[in-house]
Parts: C-alpha cells; sequence; structure tokens
C-alpha cells in the first residue's frame, strides 16, 4: 500500500503500479507456502525426503491455486444473481474471509486462494457483474479495508519493540541480513525480467524499482512470532524486525526519487503509460 501511494504520487505508469502489485501478492503467497513447507521438515521428527517436500507444496500452493477457481467462480456466479451494492460488497467479503479460512481448514494456501479469487472477481467480476455503482462502492470499501489494516499493522510493528531481543550479536546478523536480503532480491527480479525482455518490453529501471521497492511488511513478522518460543526464534525476530523496519523507513522514503530518477513518465500527471501490456 505504501508503496502504490508513491507511485501515484509520482506519475509512475499504470504498468509499473500493476507488475509490483501482482508480484506482491504472490510473493506473500508463494512465500508463507514455502515457510510452512520449511517449518514442517524443521519441526517434524521423520526425516524428510523430495517426494514429501514436493507433495507438502504442491499441496499448499498447487491446492490453493484450484481452489482459488472455485471460489472466484462461486463469488462471481453470486454477483452476477442480484443487483444491490451493499450485497455485493458483503459477498466479497464472505469470500474473503470465509475462504481464506476454509482454505487454511483443508491445509491449503490461504493468500493464493485469496489472490487468485480477487483477480477472477477483480477482472471478469467488475466487467460482466457489476453496475457502475456497485464497482464505485465496492472500490470505496475495499480501498478504506486496506487503509484500516494497513494502520493496525504498523501500529502492531512498532508495538513489537517491546518484546523484541536487542543483543548485540543479534543485531549485528541484522545489519549483515539487510544488504543479504537486498542482494538475493536484486538476483530474483534481474533474472527473470532480462530472459522476459526478449519478447516483452519493460518500463525503464524496472529492476532497480522492483528490487528497491519490494518492501517487507507484516507477513514476515507474524511467521517468524508463529515458530517455537526460544533462544533461535528471539535471535530470528530480532533480524526480521530489523529487515523490515530498514524496508520501511529507508526504502519506502526513498523509492519515489528513484521511480522520478528512471522512469521518464514519472512526475508527470500520472496519464502516461508505456508500450508494455
Amino acid at each position: 500500500i505504501a508503496v502504490l501511494g508513491i507511485l501515484k504520487k509520482v506519475g509512475a505508469p499504470k504498468s509499473l503500479e500493476t507488475k509490483i502489485t501482482g508480484e506482491s501478492l504472490f510473493n506473500d503467497g508463494v512465500g508463507v507456502v514455502i515457510f510452512l513447507v520449511l517449518s514442517q521438515i524443521a519441526f517434524d521428527q521423520a526425516d524428510p525426503d523430495a517426494g514429501k517436500i514436493a507433495f507438502l507444496f504442491l499441496e499448499e500452493a498447487g491446492g490453493g491455486l484450484l481452489f482459488g477457481l472455485a471460489l472466484g467462480a462461486v463469488g462471481y456466479w453470486l454477483l452476477r444473481q442480484v443487483d444491490n451494492y451493499a450485497v455485493e460488497v458483503l459477498i466479497t467479503l464472505a469470500m474473503v474471509t470465509g475462504g481464506y479460512a476454509l482454505a487454511m481448514t483443508l491445509h491449503l494456501s490461504g493468500p493464493l486462494a485469496v489472490v487468485v479469487a480477487g483477480l477472477m472477481i477483480g477482472n471478469r467480476g467488475r466487467r460482466d457483474a457489476m453496475s457502475d455503482a456497485t464497482r464505485a462502492n465496492l472500490d470505496t470499501f475495499w480501498e478504506l479495508v486496506d487503509e484500516a489494516l494497513n494502520a493496525i499493522l504498523f501500529m502492531l510493528i512498532g508495538l513489537e519493540l517491546i518484546v523484541i531481543t536487542f543483543e548485540l550479536s543479534y543485531v549485528i546478523a541484522g545489519l549483515i541480513a539487510i544488504p543479504m536480503v537486498l542482494a538475493i532480491r536484486f538476483l530474483c527480479v534481474a533474472v527473470p525480467v532480462t530472459i522476459m525482455r526478449a519478447r516483452q518490453e519493460f518500463t525503464p529501471g524496472v529492476i532497480k524499482i522492483l528490487t528497491w521497492g519490494g518492501l517487507r511488511g507484516g507477513i514476515s513478522i507474524a511467521l517468524v512470532l508463529s515458530l517455537p518460543t526460544g533462544p533461535e526464534r528471539d535471535q530470528l525476530l530480532t533480524v526480521t524486525f530489523l529487515v523490515v523496519v530498514f524496508s520501511i523507513l529507508v526504502q519506502g522514503l526513498t523509492v519515489g526519487r528513484l521511480i522520478k530518477a528512471s522512469v521518464p513518465e514519472a512526475g508527470n500527471d500520472g496519464s502516461g503509460a508505456s508500450a508494455e501490456h
């Protein structure tokens, strides 16, 4: 949300905003799945094997994607049956809360399921199953929910200061982790973008922007808090907190300048769009 607000403020191309949004959503979903797989291996008494790891990942990720398609299809059908924006807003709310809870109960990826369902409703559902009034009210409602949850998230991140152990070795590990995370992030962005550039045009400076604009937040802290209590958890929590705070305060406050310096269209009224799709 913070990065998207900055993109709108500096007038970045819509295509860049779409890439950052989509990549962020799927990163969160896949990241949670990988964490769950690794944590099950770490705390399972049985020896892990390739088949078990593949099955766990396929169950969480693949099952979540398929469940999201089914959830989106049901939501789309329900939205087509009514023409009342209040009811339609409640349908989308039920999809998010109920769909996520059901996916987690079935040991599927809730984040991936809701992202896929949201893509279906946000594209085909908006086009074929909603009136102009519904679209306007739906956007207003979910923008408000986003802003409210984002404010609560930042408050909770601040409250984490009360329980975090700031030992010198933990802080040093966190300071080492910051450039490591950025370097890995750069590689994960640069490799696929470089490959896809042969067939698709990208916004100038997209690798730098996606690398520096990949902020860490509540999911990272929530996952490390889910680990069993112990000294390892305390160290990981401190390291994670430092990485998250750096990304929000340093990267978040400077990504706007990077976009202005890298993208020629930035700084206008935001209507400029690149040739990419």
